[in-house]
Formats: structure tokens, sequence, C-alpha cells
């Protein structure tokens, strides 16, 4: 799951894997291609669960396309 959230006027981002796909999909790389999306560098946490902040939530749904390309590989 990837969620992005505008929390006054910047972007929060939380990403969660389950315990089954962990050796193929990381939590950490989703938040972090999420966040390079919305104008903000890194973001990090366990393979199961990353967490990251950016400048520009107007840009979710470019985000979200650079997850889904991600995850597609």
């Amino acid at each position: 799951v990837l969620l992005i959230a505008d929390v006054d006027g910047k972007a929060a981002v939380a990403a969660g894997v389950t315990a089954d796909l962990t050796e193929t999909v990381s939590a950490v790389d989703m938040v972090r291609t999420a966040v390079a999306e919305l104008g903000g560098k890194g973001g990090g946490g366990r393979p199961d669960m990353a967490q990251g902040g950016a400048k520009d939530p107007s840009k979710a749904d470019a985000a979200i396309a650079a997850v889904e390309t991600l995850l597609k590989g």
C-alpha cells in the first residue's frame, strides 16, 4: 500500500508491504521513489513499513505512477 497525504501544503508519504512480499518489494524503495517525484529526498524505514516527506503534494499522481513503474519492474 502507498499513501500520500497533503499535510499543511507538504506531502507525507507512507508505504507498507506484507511479509510475504518483502523479499521482492521494499517499502523503502516505494517511499523513496514517491518522494523523489514529489520534490523531496530520502525516506526510510524497514522493508515492510517506510515513510518520508516532500515539498509538493500536487504531484501525487506522478508519484503513484512512478511507484507503479517500480513495482512492474
